[in-house]
């Protein structure tokens, strides 16, 4: 936290809401706050701002060609795959399906049995991330990795992906990038855990592929009722490597972000009781206590404003960077050499005053909404992305950005609806940006009924 709270301040100060940073033997990197410069980059000469080589090679034994470590030819053919199978009315469907038989058989029964155990402190964080593991497995692969059963037994897999991930992280930290380098050649420390974590994930995403392909060539045409995303790239024909690193890239996607969303809101929202007394009161649930309607979640305003005014403060993902094809000047007048590292600050933006108002460090969820209409509803505004790119912006916008906000919906709502979250602690925790961002230590909190 602390080098980002420093970064973010330096920008605080900053005339343009940008610091260039030279440290001997690193290329020079552009960090930047300022919406302008990140439309440029994201959008308006997307093409001279790749993810570039020095960013895949840190990530490219972990996710191969897969869609967040590509560019140019190969990043748009796994564009236009991914768009169309993330838009298919029935993969909505099988995701609220999934999300149904999730919370409603397992997290929620856990949280009962907490609840029942009043003294107890769990890590919300922990429970939160398993949760979103076996959904992020269910709708990609179509399998259950069982990480929420009630004796929260250790996946291996769940501890590959976190062991990846954040030696991954550490690579993109290293002041050289030779030392990871010379560690990988050599196969010691960090760089052979690396490797035997990458060697467990392929080989059971890579079995996982071949037993669906069994099961589709077995059912013939009575196939098309398989809706997890393995399935329908299987059926679209496609390679079994490119299948596998793509199917390994959604995984880590949305493996850990949506859990540290919303391990941020929980803490948030336990310091602001009226917020949440309000937020439980507009909930809309059917007559049998259920959420089972995406466009009744797709409705609830008030608890997407929360979720976004949370991940302003906290987001998911600290910063993202491109490296520069060519040389270019920002719009704000700062000069970009080619081969520079150009990195946008999702944290510090959410820090900044000429963005947010001297209110900026409130939680405060009215910031996203307009002012009551005639009937009294609210609706959200609309915000320019480039100020907000939690999701990126532009041609590489996330494509899993609506299916991310369901799920974080239905997961809070029916926790909301039922319990009352507790901070166990007084301290306030500290957020450590790895590839995805996380509370220090977990989030330890007690369960209670709420009363009706």
């Amino acid at each position: 936290m602390h080098t980002s709270f420093s970064v973010a301040y330096l920008l605080y100060e900053s005339a343009t809401q940008t610091i260039v940073v030279q440290r001997l033997g690193s290329r020079r990197t552009i960090v930047t706050a300022n919406p302008a410069n990140i439309e440029y980059m994201l959008k308006t000469n997307f093409n001279n701002f790749p993810k570039g080589k020095p960013f895949t090679e840190i990530l490219g034994d972990f996710l191969g060609c897969g869609i967040f470590n590509v560019d140019g030819e190969l990043w748009h053919t796994q564009r236009k795959l991914a768009s169309r199978e993330f838009s298919a009315n029935s993969l909505q469907q099988y995701v609220l399906n999934t999300l149904e038989e999730e919370v409603g058989n397992k997290l929620l029964p856990i949280m009962e049995s907490l609840a029942a155990e009043k003294d107890k402190a769990v890590d919300f964080q922990e429970l939160l991330r398993r949760l979103a593991f076996d959904i992020v497995c269910k709708v990609s692969l179509g399998i259950d990795p069982c990480c929420l059963e009630p004796s929260l037994s250790v996946s291996p897999l769940l501890n590959a992906f976190q062991a990846a991930s954040e030696i991954c992280a550490r690579r993109a930290s290293e002041p050289v990038f030779l030392i990871w380098k010379i560690k990988r050649m050599l196969g010691v420390g960090s760089e052979r855990r690396l490797r035997d974590a990458i060697e467990e994930i392929h080989a059971f995403v890579t079995e996982i592929i071949r037993n669906k392909k069994k099961k589709i060539n077995v059912k013939g045409n009575n196939c098309h009722d398989e809706d997890d995303l393995l399935s329908r790239m299987i059926l679209a024909g496609h390679d079994e490597d490119a299948i596998r690193d793509m199917i390994v890239s959604i995984i880590m996607a949305g493996r850990d972000t949506t859990s540290a969303a919303m391990t941020w809101f929980f803490w948030l929202l336990s310091g602001h009781p009226r917020i949440e007394e309000e937020l439980v009161r507009v909930l809309d649930f059917d007559e049998d206590d259920r959420l089972s309607q995406y466009q009744a979640l797709k409705e609830m305003r008030l608890l997407k404003a929360c979720l976004c005014e949370s991940m302003r403060l906290y987001p998911p993902v600290a910063w993202d960077s491109k490296h520069a094809i060519a040389d270019d000047l920002l719009p704000d007048g700062t000069p970009v050499w080619a081969g520079d590292r150009v990195t946008y600050f999702p944290y510090g933006m959410g820090r900044m005053k000429g963005l947010w108002g001297d209110d900026w460090f409130e939680f405060k969820p009215d910031r996203w909404l307009l002012e009551p209409d005639n009937d009294g509803r609210r609706e959200l505004k609309k915000v320019c992305p480039y100020k907000f790119p939690v999701f990126q912006a532009g041609p590489r916008v996330c494509l899993g950005k609506e299916m991310a906000f369901i799920q974080m919906k239905y997961v809070v709502a029916s926790i909301l609806k039922r319990f009352e979250i507790r901070t166990a602690s007084s301290e306030r925790p500290v957020f450590v940006p790895l590839l995805t961002a996380h509370m220090s230590g977990g989030f330890l909190v007690s369960v209670r009924k709420r009363q009706k």
